[in-house]
């Protein structure tokens, strides 16, 4: 199927052939229809499946040719909710690029920066607004956004929003926008309380699964070096030796070991940033900017401060510490072997790791294929012991996070229907899901703590 054939516009559709875009993804797919006629959609898909053009098409046309809109009051029509700065800014890229050829206003707003040109812009006016909880909600305090003309909202990542604490606030925004509203809902996965939530706002909706956070995608090719932790440095370097690795993304579990790594490889030549929540906002963009033209070979990062690296040409990503929490390594990879271009994924495991693979398999449903040219292999020692749970520190926060068993995508445990096809009504509903105990999780954070992403204490 080609975008024509989905109704858009001829503006529109000008500026895909201009970004190169021809054929839809699926959940663009199956969402671009139903979005033209203001439903309400319930929406499964993560990172990387094209989900952003998925509703600012439609959001787009939306606006510039309903008289619905035109003849409305000036003010804010559209609030797109999202968890990250950089997943922001992504977004307002994205319409930027998709309404060049249209008279509609944007702009977006973050914490952690001044709040002046952000002001600025919103007195300005605009039609559509992308924002982060924390600044929205003190910018709605200060009475600088204004939201009773708002016709369409969009939630997106609302499972990410639950992990960083701003699902209370999500609720307070929610609270202050008018009721009668075209609602879109993303998440990656539905947990009892985002399932809650989903059915709280949507009116009827339409609910369109595809890539569920379980699966990983055919065009990344995945490999696991198993390693003792202080070898993992002289292994990333040999590694890096192949000059085929023309960019890598590498994942670390926080700023720290981030900073670390990246001064590592300087000292031996390569040139890499860092990119985290201590960084400034024009830092971390500057680190991006450098790596998106290749002037910067190596980008290490936080998983939050990568929720916005959108890369098409990513080569490789290597997880030089593997991510305590399963679901994330498949956030991870999936930044490479986009838009049907193939993609390695490079994992390191030392012996107290191996819990984290264990979990990740379990996940994906298949083994991670064990790399035979180690040059530094995990001693016979530390294969030959039993698997043991992480530390306690460690296993209070994988438990923080722990989703429900019906979490590894958007479908009711009970469920047996195709997860491709458009649903409406109430499907998207768990009966057997329970929201994960008190006693279990730890106290939820508010935005405001979060303004800035220095704050972030896992990242």
């Amino acid at each position: 199927m080609s975008f024509e054939k989905l109704n858009l516009i001829e503006p529109i559709l000008k500026a895909l052939q201009a970004e190169g875009d021809t054929k839809p993804t699926p959940i663009q797919e199956q969402s671009i229809p139903v979005l033209l006629e203001r439903r309400d959609l319930l929406g499964c898909a993560q990172t990387g499946t094209g989900k952003t053009a998925a509703f600012a098409l439609p959001i787009l046309q939306t606006l510039h040719q309903d008289e619905l809109y035109k003849k409305g009051p000036v003010g804010i029509k559209v609030l797109i909710l999202t968890p990250t700065r950089e997943l922001a800014i992504q977004i307002g890229d994205s319409f930027a690029a998709y309404g060049k050829l249209l008279k509609i206003k944007h702009t977006v707003i973050f914490g952690g920066v001044p709040q002046r040109s952000q002001t600025i812009a919103l007195r300005d006016g605009v039609d559509i607004l992308i924002a982060t909880p924390g600044r929205l909600l003190d910018l709605m305090d200060q009475r600088y956004v204004r939201l009773e003309h708002l016709k369409t909202f969009v939630l997106d990542e609302a499972d990410r929003m639950l992990d960083m604490g701003f699902i209370h606030d999500v609720k307070k925004i929610i609270g202050r926008i008018p009721s009668k509203r075209q609602t879109i809902f993303f998440s990656a996965t539905m947990p009892a309380e985002i399932s809650s939530l989903a059915n709280t706002i949507l009116t009827n909706p339409v609910r369109v699964e595809v890539t569920p956070v379980s699966s990983t995608a055919n065009t990344v090719r995945q490999e696991i070096y198993f390693v003792d932790k202080n070898n993992k440095r002289s292994l990333l370097l040999h590694l890096l030796k192949n000059q085929d690795i023309n960019t890598a993304l590498v994942f670390t579990r926080t700023k720290h070991g981030a900073d670390r790594v990246a001064k590592d490889l300087n000292r031996a030549g390569i040139i890499a940033e860092a990119i985290h929540g201590n960084k400034s906002q024009n830092a971390r963009q500057r680190a991006l900017s450098n790596f998106k033209l290749q002037e910067t070979r190596v980008l290490v990062a936080t998983d939050i401060a990568a929720r916005g690296i959108d890369i098409d040409e990513l080569s490789h990503v290597i997880n030089y510490e593997l991510p305590n929490i399963p679901e994330t390594y498949v956030h991870r990879i999936g930044r490479t072997g986009r838009a049907g271009a193939s993609g390695i994924s490079i994992s390191f495991c030392d012996a107290e790791e191996r819990a984290y693979l264990k979990d990740i398999q379990k996940l994906i449903g298949k083994s991670v294929p064990v790399a035979q040219d180690n040059p530094y292999p995990l001693s016979q020692s530390a294969m030959n012991s039993p698997v043991v749970a992480p530390k306690p520190q460690q296993q209070q926060r994988r438990q923080g996070f722990k989703r429900p068993a019906n979490a590894g995508s958007c479908k009711s445990s009970n469920s047996n229907k195709s997860t491709s096809a458009h649903k409406s009504g109430n499907s998207h509903k768990s009966n057997n899901s329970k929201p994960a105990s008190s006693s279990s999780a730890p106290a939820r954070r508010s935005s405001r703590d979060w303004r800035s992403m220095s704050q972030e204490s896992n990242y």
